[in-house]
């Protein structure tokens, strides 16, 4: 079971929350264990702040993925972790990309998942077994390779 906390702090429309849920539990459908996790949707100001704060970017991103950093033993509950998700930048992201928006938030909702899964993409081993994953997912909803180049 997955418990699912949704915050819109975006001005602009996103995903309502039964599609949220839904490439939620498709990406965490290996985990044998309850999760619970947060979805914030913001606009850019707040998520350049936290790409500035977290990753020393300063430019607002798509997707951060936050996996909980508790010890079980100190945390009695499923806590998985939390995504922040810019909205403007999804919506872009798709128009540049030529991809329905739809598509392009089953992706990104999927990629942080699997990052709070423990996934990576930092070497080309890590990153093709993350990619791979993520085109299995996304073809059992329908939707192209997010990583095809035409």
């Amino acid at each position: 079971m997955i418990e699912l906390d949704v915050q819109c702090a975006s001005s602009a429309a996103a995903p309502d929350e039964a599609d949220l849920r839904r490439w939620c539990e498709l990406a965490l459908r290996q985990r044998t264990a309850d999760s619970e996790l947060t979805i914030r949707l913001v606009d850019e100001p707040e998520g350049r702040e936290l790409n500035r704060t977290w990753r020393q970017k300063d430019y607002a991103t798509n997707v951060l993925s936050f996996p909980a950093d508790v010890p079980d033993e100190l945390l009695d509950i499923p806590l998985l972790g939390d995504l922040v998700i810019c909205v403007p930048v999804v919506e872009r992201e798709a128009a540049e990309q030529g991809k329905t928006l739809s598509a392009h938030w089953a992706h990104l909702v999927i990629h942080g998942c699997l990052h709070l899964l423990g996934y990576d993409h930092i070497d080309d081993e890590e990153a093709e077994e993350m990619e791979s994953l993520e085109r299995q997912l996304l073809a059992e909803l329908g939707h192209p390779d997010p990583y095809a180049t035409e």
